[in-house]
């Protein structure tokens, strides 16, 4: 079985690169941080131009109508970049459960914006914390926090309790309307900005093919594409411990022939390169809608995460130091390592969700390494 990508998804992650290093790569995630902006605008603009946005929205809503495997090579150059942009509120989360959940009419209303990136959405689900959110059968109540882009998005997705089912379903929620009210929170990485939203009495639509499994099938889905964002970070977190070590001297020596940061260096290899076997095999399985999905899913969530982090807090500790200034991007990285580790919910959540998955059988699979 090959695990890669084809040619021509190859040549569409060298168009999103240079488009990212056009828009200073890194440093577009720097600028949003030190100027204390939501997104770089301009950014998602020259994104959503190219049809980034929509790369798995269907062309008859607006999209590009490529596929999953394009939108994971997407999702690991905007990793790689750490790209200050609202993909994963927007397209990651609101797209998919709008595809999965919402009616015809609700697809054509919402996915050729979302696709154009002229509307931004967002999810709020029960993973964040805050009071119950409750549908009284015309409006909501309750808050959540954090959310993800809360503070910039259009309209939100809500996952709430209602008096004929006490679990939680998708609810579609105008954030322009009255009722609602949004204030911005501080987390760990500004340059994916959260917010708290509150509802009191908001207008509220149920998402028409809404059910109680519609938001363990939406985050099965979120955490394959936010899989490789978070590999496209490792990687790059790797590669400028690699290069720093190739060209720091200490003791008349390149540090890169110390013993110790050379198992550093290794270490952190041995981490992406499990973390990426996991992700294609998700992505396959998402591409395929294979019954291996939830498993897959989870596998490929907990194993990006460790990487992301373990890669993010190597990188430090090779760079010494100097890695912990503000002048050096190795905290870049080791902030969104974080903030996407929590970004879907708590890791146990999730490797309870990939125990409970495991197929019965003696040979491990790649999603359990």
């Amino acid at each position: 079985m090959d695990f890669d990508f084809s040619e021509e998804q190859m040549q569409l992650r060298q168009a999103v690169r240079k488009l990212l290093g056009h828009h200073g790569d890194v440093q577009a995630a720097r600028r949003v941080l030190e100027c204390g902006g939501d997104y770089d605008a301009q950014l998602w603009r020259a994104m959503s131009g190219m049809g980034l946005p929509g790369a798995a929205i269907a062309a008859d809503h607006g999209g590009s109508g490529l596929g999953y495997l394009e939108l994971c090579v997407i999702a690991e150059e905007l990793g790689r970049s750490l790209a200050p942009v609202p993909m994963l509120s927007s397209i990651y989360l609101a797209a998919e459960i709008i595809k999965l959940a919402g009616s015809s009419t609700q697809k054509m209303a919402w996915l050729p914006a979302l696709a154009a990136g002229t509307k931004i959405g967002t999810v709020a689900f029960a993973g964040a914390s805050g009071a119950a959110m409750h549908f009284d059968g015309r409006v909501l109540r309750g808050a959540y926090f954090p959310v993800a882009d809360g503070a910039i998005a259009d309209f939100a997705i809500v996952f709430a309790r209602s008096a004929d089912c006490n679990r939680p379903r998708p609810f579609l929620v105008d954030l322009q309307g009255a009722g609602v009210r949004r204030a911005r929170i501080e987390t760990i990485d500004p340059t994916r900005p959260h917010a708290r939203l509150e509802l009191d009495g908001a207008a509220a639509e149920p998402l028409a093919q809404g059910n109680d499994d519609s938001l363990a099938c939406l985050l099965d889905r979120v955490a394959v594409m936010l899989a490789f964002e978070q590999i496209g970070g490792a990687e790059r977190a790797l590669t400028m411990a690699r290069d720093y070590a190739l060209e720091r001297v200490a003791f008349g020596r390149k540090i890169g022939s110390f013993q110790a940061v050379k198992h550093l260096l290794a270490d952190m290899f041995v981490s992406v390169a499990l973390a990426r076997g996991n992700a294609f095999y998700a992505a396959w399985a998402l591409d395929r809608d294979a019954a291996d999905l939830p498993c897959a899913a989870a596998g490929a969530h907990v194993s990006a995460s460790k990487a992301f982090r373990h890669c993010a807090s190597n990188n430090i500790q090779v760079h010494g130091g100097t890695g912990f200034t503000w002048e050096f991007d190795c905290h870049l990285f080791y902030r969104r390592a974080q903030l996407l580790a929590l970004a879907l919910g708590q890791p146990a959540y999730w490797e309870a969700r990939l125990l409970r998955h495991l197929p019965n059988r003696t040979a491990p699979s790649v999603a359990a390494v």
